[in-house]
């Protein structure tokens, strides 16, 4: 039996709660003591060009990992926080080792056939989290960018999908599109009343 130091703890992470579009996108990660990763951080603290730095120095020296998602349809159908939990199940169950022990960032967990705990503020305490939350963003990063150059007009390059000022004066010109949330406040709005001048 391997003692405690050699035990696998996977640490998770989400990106993609608060936006008004797009996919929420989880992360698990279980680093490798033997190959340390410098600058591990909550992927909020760290600059844009940080993170793309440290996401293939992850996916590099880790144990394991994988990213998954919940899609929009998911997001309206189950509720932001059910399809978190869901994009974090499967993240958790894709990885190719198995863990002894899933840490969590927040307050709540999902249910997985693993030991699990949420660790409030965990991507700045838990180095694993740290790197889940790394993955995380940067893969949902990708993702605004790229439909920010198939739709332009809503500045998805700029402001991730969040409920910006700009954001939500772009979605009342251009409308809703079916990248967007509409069981979000701000989206069904618009999407129930559209602006007479839509599109």
């Amino acid at each position: 039996m391997p003692g405690p130091e050699h035990r696998l703890i996977c640490g998770v992470d989400e990106a993609g709660r608060g936006p008004l579009c797009g996919s929420v996108v989880a992360a698990a990660v279980i680093l490798d003591p033997a190959r340390p990763i410098d600058g591990l951080a909550d992927s909020k603290k760290l600059t844009e060009k940080r993170r793309d730095l440290l996401a293939p120095i992850i996916r590099e020296r880790a144990l394991a990992w994988a990213v998954a998602e919940a899609s929009v349809e998911e997001i309206d159908q189950l509720n932001i926080l059910h399809a978190t939990m869901l994009a974090m199940k499967r993240a958790v169950e894709a990885l190719d080792v198995a863990p002894d022990e899933v840490l969590v960032d927040g307050n709540r967990c999902p249910q997985i056939a693993y030991p699990v705990q949420a660790v409030v503020k965990g991507d700045a305490l838990v180095a694993a989290i740290s790197a889940a939350s790394i993955l995380a963003k940067t893969v949902r990063d990708a993702q605004m960018l790229a439909l920010d150059a198939a739709y332009p007009q809503y500045g998805l390059a700029a402001h991730k999908g969040y409920p910006t000022a700009a954001h939500l004066a772009a979605i009342r010109q251009h409308g809703v599109k079916d990248f967007y949330r509409k069981s979000f406040g701000p989206v069904r709005a618009l999407w129930l009343n559209p602006p007479l001048f839509e599109e």
